[in-house]
């Protein structure tokens, strides 16, 4: 049965699409059958997968339209995609006028259940009903982030709104990790940053750390992953070994269980 994670954090610019896009990218590469579901109205997830962000059906007919789900689905050497297009910009309004509106993506994604090992979902960066669907439909939240003082501030309103989501809508929701990007160990702030987190959420920080990179940038305007675009590249080494210790963290949680 897969496990749904989804990649969240209310502030922009934290390297978000960039961890869905090349942590699924890595896990696919090491066998593991991936499903991203774009829930960004932006839709750079779908792009960095090399899927065109005017593909239809996609998640916003999934969600909106009722369209089945294995339709909206398209291949790619990397994972599957559910793609975004700008059309899911409208989503969030016409979600409202729905029943049971906060369950739409759990109810989609939960007939995909048996066919992957592991289903991402791109949140946007704020907290809407979009996100607000994809907190209800995950098993966990994944959180990117800079090691800036904003960005603690940015954690703190997020942990807020995940255990607000755990309380009232999804009781299964858990913290999957939080993900130190566009790492700098020469700048004290990072240092502290880190250190201040690991110090107070001592399970939950990942080892590994993702460095500024600007190979990991280009990569989207090529269609590929950045683990598949520059393979040599030490933003893809990191996101591959992210990959590995996640795989490492799950097969210990789910002995536990």
């Amino acid at each position: 049965m897969a496990k749904i994670i989804a990649v969240a954090n209310q502030k922009g610019g934290v390297g978000k699409t960039t961890t869905t896009v090349n942590l699924s990218a890595a896990l696919c590469l090491l066998g593991k059958k991936i499903l991203l579901t774009d829930c960004d109205p932006q839709g750079n997830a779908t792009s960095g997968m090399g899927v065109s962000k005017s593909k239809s059906p996609g998640t916003y007919e999934m969600l909106i339209s009722g369209a089945d789900v294995i339709s909206c689905i398209s291949k790619t050497k990397y994972g599957d995609v559910i793609p975004a297009g700008r059309n899911l910009a409208a989503a969030s309004i016409e979600l409202g006028e729905l029943d049971n509106r906060e369950r739409t993506l759990r109810n989609a994604l939960i007939q995909l259940y048996s066919d992957y090992d592991y289903i991402f979902i791109d949140c946007p960066p704020s907290l809407e009903l979009l996100t607000v669907n994809a907190l209800v439909a995950a098993d966990s939240v994944l959180i990117p982030m800079q090691c800036e003082y904003y960005a603690l501030e940015g954690i703190a309103d997020l942990m807020n709104s995940i255990k607000l989501c755990k309380r009232r809508l999804n009781p299964r929701l858990e913290i999957e990790g939080i993900l130190l990007t566009m790492y700098d160990s020469r700048a004290n702030l990072t240092v502290q940053v880190a250190n201040e987190l690991r110090h107070y959420m001592p399970h939950k920080v990942y080892e590994t750390v993702i460095p500024r990179s600007v190979r990991l940038s280009e990569a989207p305007s090529h269609g590929k992953p950045g683990v598949v675009y520059d393979t040599a590249n030490r933003g893809s080494k990191a996101y591959m070994t992210l990959a590995e210790e996640f795989l490492q963290k799950n097969a210990v949680g789910r002995r536990l269980i």
